[in-house]
């Protein structure tokens, strides 16, 4: 059986704060934290990990466009943004602080599922897509090592480009080492100044 998704809520008007915590426990949420403040916000976020914050924008202390941006830069929490205001310049900085879906003051409760459910969809796409871009900035970078490393066998022991791509793979194999780890290993040796 799934767990619930975990949820902290940020609202400073304690009645809709208490109401949305009902409609989320209704819906089958966790609902693991409440905040009156962005700060508060933020923290509990840190401390717990929620899947979802729900923010309202208008908040004390640090309002929720501001807490938005730290709570997202944690990495591990889908930012849903709840207004009552729906100026373009709003969207826009609430798209630069990593909200991932909007609910609109009066909250009906059929709104918030999708809300929350389009809000982790996001997240998770996010996610994935900044995984496989770290992924791809290390292929590149071993990439630019192994033609590096290469150049320097070409130069120092006159091996064709073929011949250099083979003894960086015969040595990965002996040594049990990938081949920009081998890499490494010859443009280190080459940087070393004759003693």
């Amino acid at each position: 059986m799934n767990e619930p998704v975990r949820v902290v809520i940020a609202e400073d008007e304690s009645l809709i704060r208490i109401d949305l915590a009902e409609m989320l426990s209704e819906l089958g949420y966790d609902v693991v934290g409440t905040a009156s403040d962005g700060a508060t916000a933020v923290r509990l976020v840190s401390e717990l990990s929620p899947e979802v914050a729900i923010l309202d924008v208008k908040m004390p202390v640090l309002d929720g466009l501001t807490a938005a941006e730290e709570i997202s830069a944690l990495g591990s929490t889908a930012v849903v943004m709840l207004t009552a205001f729906s100026q373009p310049e709003l969207v826009d900085r609430a798209n630069g602080a990593g909200v991932m879906a909007f609910l609109v003051k009066p909250i009906d409760p059929s709104d918030l599922r999708p809300a929350i459910e389009v809000a982790r969809s996001r997240f998770a796409e996010k996610a994935s897509l900044t995984a496989e871009l770290g992924d791809l900035a290390e292929k590149l970078a071993a990439r630019k090592a192994i033609e590096r490393a290469k150049g320097i066998l070409q130069s120092k022991y006159g091996m064709d480009e073929s011949a250099s791509f083979r003894w960086l793979q015969k040595a990965a194999m002996d040594g049990r080492m990938s081949m920009d780890a081998v890499a490494a290993v010859v443009i280190a040796e080459s940087e070393k100044t004759p003693t």
